[in-house]
């Protein structure tokens, strides 16, 4: 507060009483509200790195004054970084973008944490996902009124009560769907877990499967880094979508080599989402960002 003075000192001796209460009066409520100020920016700038909303639209992004937050959920085998590419684009366009965590413990499990998260959101929220993480929000904004749009990217949109390794299958192609999955994961048993396992994809083949067309030393970050994905979520079904009641939007990398483009295109036309189909691999935020950035930015503007 060291801006502002003692709100009785500039009082000269001449001002009658009334003057005198009422400046008083006035330098109190200039107090008041700069604290206030103070406070909510002390807040925001201690829960997120990212430029709160200002109630104005940004460049190149609706017209409305309610401009929505945006949540980027990462898919398994990852974590947030790998929207990192995105978030970047999109904070230069001045949304505000939240990457919350994952934890790839199941369907329920991961669906009820980013539930709970959600409803701490005021103001009308863009949700997105890439791969798994479509599973994750098509279950976890399910009957949540804010959340005015959902975007899919190289995503699973599943209906009620299919589950991953179903829909991995449905269509030829992927490299994940294999007869003898040690081949493809490497394992390590979950303390506690009753025979549970989390899952690794081979770091020599990470790159390949999920990052063609990625410069080798990045890819081979993304395989020292991946976050392991617990085995017994494969065949976990998944619950009421929210897609029947909220609009979507989609990208489809056509060399996706996890989740087949053939597949892709049926969920998608299931789910009636806006799609838009670009050459890239299975991690399209990171080989293509601009065109993720340009998917989640139509999906903000046609949720207005």
């Amino acid at each position: 507060m060291s801006g502002f003075g003692n709100p009785s000192s500039a009082n000269g001796s001449h001002e009658g009483e009334s003057h005198v209460k009422c400046r008083r009066h006035l330098g109190l409520i200039v107090l008041a509200t700069t604290a206030a100020v103070a406070l909510t920016a002390g807040c925001t700038s201690s829960s997120s790195h990212v430029p709160a909303s200002s109630g104005h639209a940004p460049a190149g992004g609706p017209s409305h004054v309610a401009t929505p937050t945006i949540v980027l959920v990462h898919g398994a085998w990852a974590d947030a970084s790998s929207w990192a590419e995105v978030t970047e684009r999109l904070q230069k366009r001045g949304f505000t973008v939240l990457a919350p965590p994952n934890t790839l413990r199941g369907v329920a499990t991961d669906t009820a944490n980013l539930r709970a998260y959600l409803q701490t959101l005021t103001g009308p929220v863009v949700l997105a996902g890439h791969s798994y993480g479509g599973f994750v929000i098509s279950n976890a904004a399910t009957g949540i009124a804010n959340i005015k749009a959902l975007v899919y990217i190289d995503a699973f949109i599943p209906d009620k009560g299919e589950t991953v390794g179903q829909l991995s299958a449905a269509q030829p192609g992927s490299v994940l769907a294999v007869p003898d999955p040690s081949t493809v994961f490497n394992t390590v048993p979950i303390p506690g877990g009753n025979g549970d396992v989390d899952l690794y994809v081979k770091p020599k083949l990470f790159p390949g499967f999920f990052a063609a067309g990625v410069p080798l030393n990045k890819s081979d970050v993304l395989a020292a880094g991946q976050r392991p994905f617990a085995a017994s979520t494969l065949t976990e079904p998944s619950g009421v979508p929210a897609w029947k009641t909220i609009p979507s939007w989609a990208l489809i990398g056509t060399a996706d080599k996890v989740i087949p483009p053939a597949e892709q295109k049926i969920m998608t036309a299931r789910a009636g989402s806006h799609t838009v189909s670009v050459n890239a691999p299975h991690l399209s935020m990171v080989s293509n960002p601009d065109a993720v950035t340009d998917v989640v930015i139509s999906a903000v503007q046609g949720s207005d």
